[in-house]
């Protein structure tokens, strides 16, 4: 029989850009540190995150239309960042962290537990790359 040996996120490895472009979306997300805190543990719904429920929360710094939710967490899991939870029946409405979203998150809880705030130049590079797309 083989045995399957488990991968802890500090096991994997990820090119340098994609730690960068990974880091930048999670600076220029509309979310906040509880939240990614919450994902390590579990998944969290939708509904928790959209409107005055994920402000109440401090998932994110104002209520958030469900479609700008939308738009950001699917920002998000293009990067590979957050993952979509799924159960028997399929997908679900759920979200959480993928491997390198938990070592990003680990980092940054360890080094004071704020996301560092987005620069200019962040902002800017971020727009560029959801608008095109773009892989780096």
């Amino acid at each position: 029989m083989t045995s399957v040996k488990q991968l802890s996120a500090k096991s994997l490895s990820y090119p340098r850009k994609t730690i960068q472009r990974a880091e930048r979306s999670l600076r220029c997300s509309p979310f906040q540190m509880p939240l990614f805190v919450k994902m390590r543990s579990r998944s969290v719904d939708f509904q928790e995150i959209v409107g005055v429920a994920g402000e109440k929360l401090q998932y994110t710094r104002r209520p958030l239309s469900e479609l700008a939710t939308e738009n950001a967490l699917l920002w998000l899991i293009e990067v590979g960042v957050l993952r979509r939870e799924v159960d028997g029946q399929g997908i679900t409405n759920s979200f959480r962290l993928t491997p390198l979203g938990h070592q990003i998150i680990e980092q940054w809880q360890n080094r004071g537990g704020m996301i560092p705030p987005a620069s200019l130049s962040d902002r800017i590079y971020n727009a560029l790359n959801r608008w095109f797309r773009l892989p780096f």
